[in-house]
């Protein structure tokens, strides 16, 4: 599996686009806006993109989805269905940060623990980790040991809780229950900053280490 970060919107948000090498197809992966960025990347590699995918609902991460969406004519997976009441919320989200209009949407299917979502022939496990969030869920490719964690994990710093229905105790318990056990050789993706591995974070963040 192949990826490819795309800092998008004036938060710096970390979209990312996965592809399958063998049948060049493709996900997105929190498409908060941008979206000229984005299909640069997609025509650039020669990709079909095939879905989104999403880890939460916030605007900098959600705001571009309606939109890419209907433009392929694509599904929408994810999040977890505690996120609704942020994606009904995209309009005001979007009014509130100085963001162009995000439209409200409904997932074509909302994504629970233990899930899978494919990418060509390629297949990511889904794990929900609530906390920054209720309803965030981050993705897993055991061949790649690469894990995208959106909001729950930064390099050297841990997501917001403090943002309605956040909840500090519980992002805890889903970095160390959920994440932790992926093994410290994953490499990880981050909402926002750069990459990091989770034996890294284990050792110096001081919101989590050991």
């Amino acid at each position: 599996m192949k990826y490819e970060i795309v800092p998008v919107t004036p938060f710096v948000q970390n979209c990312t686009v996965l592809w399958c090498e063998k049948t060049r197809q493709a996900a997105v992966v929190d498409p908060g806006g941008d979206l000229a960025k984005i299909e640069a990347v997609l025509s650039r590699n020669g990709l079909t993109l095939e879905k989104v995918l999403l880890t939460h609902a916030h605007i900098d991460h959600a705001g571009g989805t309606a939109e890419l969406a209907e433009a392929h004519e694509i599904p929408i997976e994810g999040p977890e269905y505690e996120d609704k009441f942020w994606i009904d919320a995209l309009p005001q989200q979007s009014m509130m940060f100085g963001f162009p209009t995000a439209k409200q949407f409904t997932p074509d299917r909302w994504l629970n623990e233990g899930d899978e979502v494919s990418v060509g022939e390629e297949t990511l496990q889904v794990l929900h980790c609530p906390g920054h969030t209720p309803g965030h869920v981050i993705f897993f490719h055991q061949g790649a040991r690469l894990a995208l964690v959106g909001d729950v994990l930064f390099n050297g710093s841990i997501g917001r809780t403090d943002f309605p229905k956040g909840d500090h105790a519980t992002l805890i318990q889903s970095i160390k229950t959920k994440l932790w056990p992926l093994g410290d050789d994953v490499s990880f993706i981050p909402g926002h900053g750069p990459m990091s591995t989770f034996g890294a974070e284990r050792k110096t963040n001081p919101f989590v280490k050991d």
